[in-house]
């Protein structure tokens, strides 16, 4: 298990968000934390104490006034850490170098792929040539419903009619690296991690997967631990105490790397 950091940005702004609240009109989102520190500093943090692997989220959408000011942030915290830290949010073939350019390791994608409720695998093989395969991240957050975990897009605003399955990640692994999976019920809540899909995910002997959602103390990063077989990945967002969280940052490192 790999302790992966997380910088998300939203109005401009370093953030830890409800991510089921997050709504495009009016740039709205139920705030946990809003950092005094840029996004550079928190790159420089990572970068000091070696941590690779972590993500930057733009969490508005290219349409809203802030989008530039939000940008802005990324470009600083990629200059920071060059080849450390991933990005996603309003990723496509179009802007995609762009940001490798500047210095991210791989990008990460949701709704350019996941579009009109289903993955359109015309734009998936696109995404994948433009980039390589071994650069792209597959953003699989999802939501429980009665049927199964189904992949949420347009920053957890639209149900998707795909499910997260193993048989489904299987075949996605043939366009990308790397996943991410956001537990959106509990996104932001830090009232303990999602077990079923844990579970789900650590059962799939495949590409690196990392989990999001939920973290709520060092019991719930070692059933993590348990239930991904220490194969998941974990970011930890407001519960961590870089995010006005309990949880030492370092103490999570050592819980991750077995001490």
């Amino acid at each position: 298990m790999e302790f992966r950091p997380c910088i998300d940005i939203h109005n401009g702004k370093v953030k830890q968000i409800v991510g089921g609240s997050l709504r495009d009109a009016g740039d709205q989102a139920q705030e946990n934390y809003v950092a005094q520190q840029d996004a550079a500093f928190f790159a420089r943090l990572y970068r000091e104490a070696g941590l690779k692997g972590g993500h930057i989220i733009l969490l508005n959408s290219p349409q809203s006034e802030y989008y530039d000011e939000s940008r802005r942030q990324a470009f600083a915290a990629l200059k920071a850490y060059p080849g450390g830290l991933q990005i996603g949010g309003g990723i496509t073939p179009e802007n995609a170098q762009e940001y490798l350019r500047a210095g991210a390791s791989h990008v990460i994608v949701t709704s350019y792929v996941f579009c009109s409720g289903c993955v359109r695998y015309d734009r998936l093989e696109k995404l994948a040539d433009t980039v390589g395969r071994e650069r792209l991240v597959l953003d699989l957050s999802c939501k429980k419903t009665q049927d199964g975990y189904r992949i949420m897009t347009d920053r957890w605003q639209k149900m998707t009619r795909e499910k997260v399955t193993a048989e489904f990640m299987d075949e996605l692994s043939a366009y990308c690296g790397e996943f991410l999976v956001h537990a959106v019920d509990v996104e932001g809540q830090s009232r303990g991690i999602e077990r079923e899909l844990a579970g789900l995910l650590g059962s799939w002997d495949g590409l690196p997967v990392t989990y999001a959602g939920g973290i709520h103390n060092m019991e719930d990063i070692r059933e993590l631990k348990r239930l991904g077989g220490n194969r998941l990945n974990v970011t930890i967002g407001s519960a961590l105490d870089l995010f006005g969280g309990s949880l030492s940052w370092r103490d999570v490192l050592d819980v991750c790397c077995g001490n």
